[in-house]
């Protein structure tokens, strides 16, 4: 006797989402597992993001509209309270999903129980999705990783599925808006067996706007992170010298981009 397929909640926060919204839905649509269900949160759109998803005509559909715009990641845990999945995946408006995203993952994760999340390599992509570049080439790491996460974060959240209690249990830290993933599933890594699919099911869309904002927030974040979490980690016996590092070399690589664009 066969066990009972469970469900997937996907949940997709949306903030004017309109431009890539239509490619991204058809991502989700066409997925060779099809026991799914679709939180989408609006985040306060102005634009056509409603009437493109109703469009789409997607039957297993949640829709929540918030009437002012909320921080990311508490967006994102309201979002995952509306859920009645087994499981938690994470889809964002301007990114897609290879077909067999959904069927891949929860095939390891039922036939590998030990294992409590799942996340797989994936495809960089522009914005006329022209260029295709693939993320990690070394093979990834899995079980305990918080070690390997610690020396090279490895985890996209648009790659990842969790069983949905695992998630409910912990949340997203609502202070941030860039880290929230990192500081999350590093959390998750320190106690549960995290697996991998080397694989890439996923396509990430890059973009070039913000970027100088957002790489500010996410050093200030992660150098606030590892303040607070240095003490804890190395009690247990993980090394941060590898992420104090990498944020030296951030911190590096803008200082330098500051000069040249100072014409210093």
């Amino acid at each position: 006797m066969t066990k009972k397929s469970p469900l997937i909640s996907v949940i997709m926060n949306a903030r004017n989402s309109e431009k890539y919204l239509d490619e991204c839905l058809r991502s989700l649509k066409t997925q060779s597992y099809k026991k799914w269900e679709l939180v989408f949160f609006d985040n306060c759109s102005s634009d056509n993001t409603q009437k493109i998803l109703k469009k789409s005509k997607i039957k297993k559909l949640k829709y929540y509209f918030s009437k002012s715009r909320l921080k990311l990641y508490r967006a994102r845990n309201l979002a995952i309270k509306k859920a009645s999945g087994d499981y938690i995946t994470f889809l964002d408006t301007d990114d897609i999903w290879a077909k067999d995203k959904l069927q891949k993952q929860i095939n390891f994760l039922r036939k590998n129980t030990e294992f409590k999340m799942i996340y797989s390599n994936y495809y960089i992509i522009d914005k006329y999705k022209k260029n295709k570049k693939l993320k990690f080439k070394s093979p990834l790491p899995s079980g305990k990783i918080t070690d390997n996460l610690l020396k090279e974060y490895v985890i996209a959240i648009l790659t990842v599925m969790v069983e949905k209690n695992i998630i409910l249990k912990n949340k997203f830290n609502e202070k941030y808006e860039i880290i929230g993933d990192f500081d999350l599933f590093l959390k998750l890594s320190k106690n549960y067996k995290i697996g991998k699919i080397q694989k890439p099911l996923a396509f990430y869309r890059q973009h070039e706007t913000n970027f100088s904002k957002k790489t500010k927030i996410y050093k200030d974040e992660l150098n606030e992170w590892i303040v607070n979490n240095r003490e804890k980690l190395a009690k247990s016996g993980h090394n941060l010298t590898y992420l104090k590092f990498y944020l030296f070399k951030l911190k590096l690589k803008n200082l330098i981009k500051l000069i040249f664009n100072l014409g210093v």
